[in-house]
């Protein structure tokens, strides 16, 4: 992954829920292409239509509670998101959104001051700049940065075990 990260922004609120983010009338869905374009229409149908390819998600609090639906972080991860950030994570979607490569960033402040579509920059494990100010976010340990790293956990496993080039 890349130290650093510079994407367009959508903003949604508090508890989004993993049905908001891919509702459960789209689970037999394959097709990865198809999964990222309903991704968050509980919140907005038009979000995954506009949204910006490696944009970024910033979210409230509880993000991604509700049921442990893995389709939520691969919804968003096939939209295009490259990282979500937000005040806080459901415990069950933080390591689902790791395990399939999903780069998740707590940040407590920087919802109140962002405006939809506000180019940000991240640098991994340091910071988010915005509108110039910065706003400090903390490192993930290495090991979940390696799954990130390495596009989710199966595929990190593979390459630690010589499976993969």
């Amino acid at each position: 992954m890349k130290t650093e990260i510079t994407g367009n922004i959508i903003v949604v609120g508090n508890n989004i829920d993993t049905d908001q983010i891919y509702p459960g009338r789209f689970l037999a869905i394959t097709d990865p292409k198809e999964i990222g374009s309903h991704c968050l229409c509980g919140v907005d149908e038009n979000i995954a239509t506009n949204f910006p390819q490696g944009g970024i998600v910033v979210a409230g609090t509880n993000f991604g509670c509700g049921s442990s639906r893995e389709h939520a972080p691969i919804a968003l991860l096939n939209m295009g998101a490259s990282a979500v950030i937000a005040d806080s994570f459901a415990r069950i979607f933080f390591r689902n959104s790791i395990n399939n490569g999903l780069l998740l960033i707590e940040n407590p402040d920087l919802r109140d001051v962002v405006t939809e579509g506000e180019k940000i920059e991240v640098t991994v494990g340091e910071k988010v700049v915005c509108d110039g100010k910065e706003y400090p976010i903390a490192s993930l340990p290495q090991n979940l940065m390696d799954i990130i790293n390495a596009g989710g956990l199966v595929k990190a496993m593979r390459q630690l075990n010589g499976l993969e080039d």
